[in-house]
């Protein structure tokens, strides 16, 4: 994309950023993240199909220098992801520009995080009919035939957790399995300690999942650990009627509480 690659040198030209994450050449074919400082490097962008990458895991790790103004290329995933992080105090929009991609591939400079919200409010943010016909498959099983189906799956997983390194939610510090003083969860891969795993991954993602799919696709043994957490989206949505990636505002579902709340077994 040209007028891609001449934006990218224009704002580093002006030094109003001093890094864009995107995307570039990889290996056999593939597309990669790439971290741009100079314009000379900007001809080393592109995007096209392959670009699935979530680049917003990259705006929370430390390793990215502080202080420093980062323009992100943002597709629609992307997009969601920096307003829920936003929404949970983890980005300050005062470092960050973000560079969208439209759906039918057009570049969309937003002024500020608002206008990325009001851009996402103005799209079709349904399930798609596959994903919506997966989820539907598990429903209609027994809740015996949807254990032994998750049992099944989480027994291939050796706990490599790229699931949670691809994931931009998943920016504790430390997280749960890392601690050991006290062991929340098994370190050996059998299956108590992967069912730990997974359970308290997609309970923490709950409601905050903004869709796209990395943890799968990052996922050496394909497990449809996606449909856990779209699955607790789709029910936080009915029943409280909240999606991430929606709102820079609006409190994250499971974290508040309201005294006029129809359940009474908290009182």
């Amino acid at each position: 994309m040209d007028k891609l690659k001449q934006l990218a040198k224009e704002l580093l030209s002006n030094n109003q950023v001093q890094i864009i994450v995107g995307y570039e050449e990889g290996t056999v074919g593939k597309a990669r993240p790439a971290f741009i400082s100079s314009p000379d490097q900007a001809d080393t962008l592109i995007y096209d199909e392959r670009c699935i990458h979530n680049l917003a895991v990259y705006l929370t790790q430390h390793k990215l220098p502080g202080n420093t103004k980062i323009a992100v290329i943002a597709s629609f995933p992307v997009m969601k992801s920096i307003i829920t992080l936003a929404s949970e105090k983890q980005l300050d929009e005062n470092f960050i520009k973000v560079i969208g991609i439209s759906k039918d591939n057009n570049i969309i400079e937003f002024k500020d995080f608002a206008d990325i919200e009001r851009y996402i409010n103005q799209q079709d943010l349904s399930f798609t009919p596959e994903e919506q016909a997966l989820i539907d498959k598990i429903d209609a099983m027994s809740m015996e035939e949807r254990w032994e189906y998750w049992q099944n799956e989480f027994s291939r997983c050796f706990k490599c957790y790229a699931c949670r390194s691809a994931c931009p939610m998943c920016y504790c510090t430390l997280c749960i399995t890392d601690f050991n003083q006290p062991q929340w969860v098994s370190v050996p891969s059998h299956k108590l300690g992967n069912f730990e795993w997974h359970i308290n991954r997609a309970m923490h993602l709950a409601g905050r999942c903004i869709g796209c799919d990395e943890c799968s696709r990052a996922c050496p043994l394909d497990l449809p650990i996606n449909l856990l957490t779209k699955k607790l989206s789709m029910d936080i949505q009915k029943q409280f009627g909240y999606s991430a990636g929606q709102s820079l505002t609006e409190p994250y579902a499971l974290s508040t509480y309201k005294p006029d709340d129809k359940e009474t077994f908290i009182r």
